[in-house]
């Protein structure tokens, strides 16, 4: 035995070595009995076993890509064999810029016996030489995300931990196929549609004139996946909420649009679109979503209604959350929480403008997505609407939902989030104020049935459109939405002017042929006043013509008039320099019955069709004949 100089630590043996100070013992072995990973095999191909149970064999990445609270199996290489008696290993994932066990951003997954399910495990399935199989379990409540994957061995010769390789990291994503997961749709056939499918269709046009456009989702595209986690960082939330899929749709919904948080797109209904790309121009999310990235997170321009839902459907399905894109025709905006839309007229029974600050698009796109809501009475899970354009604030944030369509379709309106805003979109009443002389306004006549119409989205495994207004309402008229209206609007702000219904012997409508009228054409409408009572009746109708944005939002009036005829025209000459984006008008009637003095009042909402365009190809065109 020899003593190291000034050190009184014993040398010259393989072992233990006596410390003779006060310095903590120490181990050195021979390097070679130290258990050390040589390589990680995340058997990670598109068609092995891993990405086809997790049904994430679609996206276009070399990634390792899986979904939580499902079993998978990894290998590792070691340096020796691996002795269950005397070496431990574990795995550590970690996730966030400040990982963390205690916030679950960095998770320790111990080696087990027997896997037991429902948390994180592994448990050692094959062991050939130096290679051990693991086969590994994860909560269905893990924070979705990108972690990086590391492995930790101890032993008694000392513990390594093999360096990262971003080339291991785990892209971990929601799971509609778990039943355990909040997200879980038992239906096969949706899941392949709402989560699976990525190429959908968006309807626009009016209620009577319903329009629709394909768009490309692109979900599973190369580089979306890093792209959507790339929006989820932008937002500055906590990794560590993100396995709350009430949170991240919410997160989201804020970040599709660019107002508050520099998010995904800037919306815009000017008309003027010279300093970027026309709403109208968008076929699909994946230009949007590079664009984004690739000029590191600065808003793309532009985008209206149909392209925030298109990308919104985009980044919720490709993080694993089932959704859909929604079309709600004579779609509200209520912009004063009353729960009603309101028209104010002056003594003439004319629009003031300045005042009718609310407003009805001709339609207006968001989405629905699927989970549970255990945050909420129970019966309110499934289909949640949430919206990505940018009309009120939530909290704060333009950003809207999740609401339950349950709650918005009973009136439940003092449910979360932002179920007051939906449930007017969809089945607010549309009531008309005119002014006195001393400036006060009386509420002289409400219109019932106005509001939401054929909300539409695609149908479930084919191209056809599938129209769910009953989810979000019961039956216009029936005692159930009338019961639902009255509910909501206990909750508004303007509450005590609620009027409930009252007896009316004339009725007012109005209709036109066909599909509608062409662009370049005069506009013929039909109106049609119904007398339910015995006696005679006399109206004149006030009426007023409005070029619109689809948004209801008044561009100029075109036209006002007094007539007692049941056919309406509107002149080629005095629209054609007037027109915007979808070509959309507005007419407005009321009137006075002169025997009653009861008021008449309705909106009618219709746009100008454009030509049919019409493509014939020759039938012996080969693809080589077609030049892109």
């Amino acid at each position: 035995m020899a003593t190291a100089a000034g050190t009184g630590i014993v040398t010259g043996a393989v072992g233990i070595i006596v410390n003779a100070g006060n310095t903590r013992p120490h181990c050195h072995f021979p390097t070679d009995l130290l258990l050390r990973v040589r390589s990680i095999d995340l058997m990670k191909s598109a068609q092995g076993v891993n990405r086809t149970k997790h049904h994430t064999d679609l996206y276009h990445t070399d990634a390792f890509i899986i979904r939580r609270g499902q079993n998978f199996q990894m290998g590792i290489s070691l340096s020796r064999p691996f002795d269950p008696k005397n070496d431990k290993l574990h795995l550590i994932l970690k996730t966030g810029p400040l990982p963390t066990v205690a916030k679950g951003t960095q998770v320790d997954v111990p080696l087990v016996e027997s896997l037991v399910g429902g948390r994180w495990e592994a448990a050692a399935v094959k062991q050939e030489g130096n290679r051990i199989q693991l086969s590994v379990n994860s909560p269905a409540t893990t924070a979705i995300g990108r972690y990086q994957l590391t492995v930790e061995t101890t032993c008694v010769g000392g513990h390594a931990v093999s360096t990262h390789d971003p080339a291991n990291d785990v892209y971990i994503l929601f799971n509609p196929w778990c039943e355990e997961d909040t997200v879980f749709m038992d239906s096969e056939e949706e899941r392949r549609e709402y989560v699976l499918n990525d190429v959908g269709r968006i309807y626009y046009g009016t209620q009577d004139q319903i329009g629709q456009r394909t768009w490309n989702y692109g979900q599973f595209d190369d580089g979306i996946l890093a792209i959507c986690l790339f929006i989820l960082e932008k937002s500055g939330t906590p990794p560590s909420g993100w396995g709350d899929p009430v949170n991240v749709v919410r997160v989201i919904s804020a970040m599709i649009n660019a107002v508050d948080d520099n998010g995904v797109l800037v919306g815009n209904w000017s008309g003027n679109y010279s300093a970027g790309t026309s709403p109208t121009v968008w076929s699909g999310s994946i230009e949007i979503l590079r664009e984004y990235h690739k000029n590191n997170a600065a808003p793309v321009k532009y985008g209206q209604c149909w392209a925030f839902a298109g990308v919104f459907t985009t980044v919720l399905r490709c993080l694993g959350i089932p959704a859909r894109t929604v079309t709600n025709y004579s779609s509200a905006h209520d912009t004063d929480v009353s729960l009603t839309t309101d028209v104010y007229l002056d003594e003439n029974l004319d629009p003031i403008n300045h005042l009718n600050t609310d407003s009805v698009w001709n339609f207006h796109v968001w989405n629905d997505c699927w989970m549970a809501r255990p945050d909420l009475p129970l019966g309110n899970g499934g289909w949640q609407a949430v919206d990505a354009t940018p009309q009120e604030t939530s909290q704060g944030t333009f950003r809207c939902g999740p609401t339950a369509l349950t709650a918005v379709r009973n009136g439940y309106v003092y449910l979360k989030h932002d179920t007051p805003f939906v449930f007017a979109e969809v089945n607010s009443d549309k009531i008309y104020w005119q002014k006195n002389a001393d400036g006060t306004f009386n509420q002289i006549y409400s219109e019932k049935k106005t509001v939401g119409h054929s909300i539409s989205t695609k149908a479930v495994g084919s191209d056809e459109r599938s129209d769910i207004t009953h989810l979000y309402k019961h039956a216009e008229g029936t005692e159930q939405e009338r019961i639902a209206v009255e509910t909501a609007c206990r909750y508004g702000s303007k509450a005590a002017a609620y009027s409930s219904s009252a007896a009316e012997d004339v009725s007012l409508k109005v209709s036109m042929d066909g599909k509608g009228p062409k662009m370049g054409q005069d506009v013929d409408l039909s109106i049609t006043m119904v007398n339910s009572s015995a006696e005679h009746r006399t109206i004149v109708l006030h009426s007023q013509v409005s070029v619109m944005y689809y948004t209801g939002v008044h561009k100029a009036i075109i036209g006002q008039d007094r007539t007692d005829v049941l056919e309406w025209t509107l002149e080629y000459k005095d629209y054609k320099d007037q027109l915007v984006d979808q070509a959309a008008l507005m007419l407005t009637l009321s009137g006075r019955v002169n025997e009653t003095q009861r008021i008449l009042a309705t909106q009618f909402s219709f746009r100008l069709r454009t030509p049919d365009l019409s493509i014939k190809v020759n039938q012996t065109t080969t693809v080589k004949d077609v030049i892109i």
